[in-house]
């Protein structure tokens, strides 16, 4: 069979067939081919007017292709099921968790865990005190009025999750933040859920300015 070749705007050069039966815009996959040749016709190699895309749509898989099983290899099958997944705890950020309650008979969280977990919260270390682990955060600001100002801010931030730092505002411009959860006698995943939370606020307008040298 005699073929020509026609250029496209790709500079690609690909054969051209005669037109095919079936409407110009074949975008899903045509059934009935048996033949190599009919399935590579189904394939049409350039595009009129304005839409460059509509005339190359999909086209029977080759024989080859069938034996491989390539379609269970690769996303995209058309039996393929496709579910809107609700993302549960483990899936969102600390700050977006809310504080459960805690039993007083529950253990507290292990060193390894609590580890782990504080390199999710920026700026807070761990305390290996007597009276168990906790976690300990240090702010310099400004000045005496933005110590108040971020101890303000933190208890709005705070206080729908029920669960308090211990905050302590020294010298004339500093603020410390301890959390830990006194009922099990060491750290529960509510100090790291309120901490994270605590990460979120605002507090470069609180920040000693830079001085700027002439």
């Amino acid at each position: 069979m005699a073929f020509t070749t026609t250029p496209l705007s790709h500079n690609v050069l690909l054969p051209a067939y005669p037109a095919l039966p079936y409407p110009r815009h074949h975008h899903h996959l045509v059934k009935g081919f048996s033949s190599p040749t009919q399935s590579r016709l189904s394939l049409r190699t350039r595009a009129t007017g304005t839409d460059f895309l509509g005339d190359f749509g999909a086209r029977d898989p080759f024989p080859q292709e069938l034996e491989s099983r390539f379609a269970e290899k690769v996303l995209g099958n058309v039996d393929t099921e496709h579910k809107i997944l609700i993302p549960n705890a483990s899936a969102l950020s600390l700050a977006q968790q809310d504080c459960s309650p805690l039993s007083p008979l529950q253990a507290p969280m292990p060193v390894d865990d609590a580890k782990a977990l504080s390199k999710k919260v920026v700026g807070w270390r761990l305390l290996n005190e007597e009276g168990g682990l906790k976690l300990q955060c240090l702010w310099k600001l400004r000045d005496f009025k933005c110590g108040v100002e971020l101890i303000n801010r933190i208890y709005k931030v705070t206080e729908s999750s029920g669960h308090f730092p211990n905050l302590h505002l020294e010298e004339p411009n500093k603020v410390r933040a301890e959390l830990w959860t006194a009922s099990i006698g060491g750290l529960s995943l509510n100090d790291f859920i309120v901490a994270a939370k605590i990460d979120e606020i605002k507090t470069s307008d609180l920040a000693p300015r830079k001085r700027i040298w002439a």
